[in-house]
């Protein structure tokens, strides 16, 4: 039994009834998997549910605002996906008179779309035959066949593309890559993985020279960067609040967040009430010592103070409460948010 025969039928006796597998609407797929990128599945469902409900065609999330759209995506992360979404949208609007393309070859030209998401996205709503090759690829593969090349290196990922290339269904290109990354996301596991019980432990070379655990082999490090912000909730008179729009590049770009003060190291509430006072005429000052937040991301550890103080100056452009709570924020803003509204 050949390997896409195998991983197929254990495919339609296993797969999880999720809601982007049951059409083939290339603008809902396209949505599904750019939310899912660096996202569990449990996570990012009811974020394609409530996108979906809100912009149920291509057309609907190119006009939106994309204030509206920073919103729903708040708590995902990578905040430039939804960015490349609002602009994708415009684009297949503007370009394909509102039709989301379903070829790898004018989906590989769309913004934020790359070679893994073409193949999907093609595969899945037209059945083209174009292999997936993602973590759970890579790790299915390099286990199967035993490949210890470094997974972090572009060269290893077109050896990858070759041997996902030569394994595909060719009749049933769009069930095999669902196949092989479901069987990565529940059977063949990045830890512990039950190889006793797997379709594979007759033939995986991997599990014949007891290795599973050590590939794929990914030796690149991610270097961390340590920084220290100290949030200021700053509010007049009027009880309107100051909130500031993020445009430079990097994270949160388009967000929302309160007036600011980040440092190299940690600095107390001493220091902060310091350079507040260089600013403001202030008439009451609190640090709120519970809410400290060390916020983890892929390249940044974000050490993360909250502080609040109440000023004799009006905020020109301040905002309410109430429509404090609808901007688009951090989703470390949002909860400190939350917590002090209840």
């Amino acid at each position: 039994m050949s390997f896409s025969t195998k991983i197929i039928h254990w495919y339609h006796q296993n797969y999880r009834d999720l809601p982007w597998r049951n059409t083939n609407d290339a603008y809902k797929i396209w949505l599904s998997e750019i939310i899912l990128q660096q996202t569990r599945v449990s996570q990012g469902l009811p974020y394609y549910i409530n996108f979906i409900n809100a912009f149920p065609t291509v057309k609907d999330l190119a006009i939106a605002d994309e204030q509206q759209i920073l919103k729903l995506w708040q708590g995902l992360g990578y905040y430039s996906r939804a960015r490349n979404l609002h602009f994708t949208a415009k684009f297949v609007m503007e370009n394909y008179n509102g039709v989301f393309p379903n070829s790898y070859n004018e989906l590989i030209k769309l913004k934020g779309i790359g070679t893994y998401t073409a193949a999907a996205i093609a595969s899945f709503s037209s059945n083209e035959p174009v292999a997936v090759v993602d973590g759970n690829v890579f790790r299915v593969l390099s286990r199967v066949f035993n490949v210890d090349y470094d997974i972090s290196q572009n060269t290893t990922k077109k050896y990858f593309i070759e041997l996902a290339t030569k394994v595909l269904s060719l009749t049933q290109p769009n069930i095999h890559n669902q196949a092989i990354m479901e069987f990565g996301a529940l059977q063949c596991v990045p830890k512990s993985p039950n190889c006793e019980v797997c379709i594979f432990n007759d033939s995986c070379e991997a599990y014949k020279l007891k290795i599973v655990s050590e590939l794929p082999v990914k030796s690149k490090k991610v270097k961390v960067t340590k920084r220290f912000l100290n949030y200021i909730l700053v509010k007049d008179a009027s009880d309107h609040y100051e909130m500031n729009q993020r445009t430079e590049n990097g994270i949160w770009k388009n967000l929302y967040e309160f007036p600011c003060i980040e440092s190299e190291q940690e600095i107390d509430a001493d220091q902060i009430l310091e350079h507040l006072n260089t600013k403001y005429t202030i008439e009451y000052f609190h640090y709120f010592d519970s809410y400290d937040v060390l916020h983890k991301l892929s390249h940044q550890h974000l050490n993360i103070k909250f502080y609040t103080i109440e000023i004799k100056e009006s905020i020109t452009n301040g905002y309410t409460f109430k429509e404090l709570l609808q901007l688009p924020v951090p989703i470390v803003l949002h909860n400190f948010i939350e917590k002090i509204a209840i």
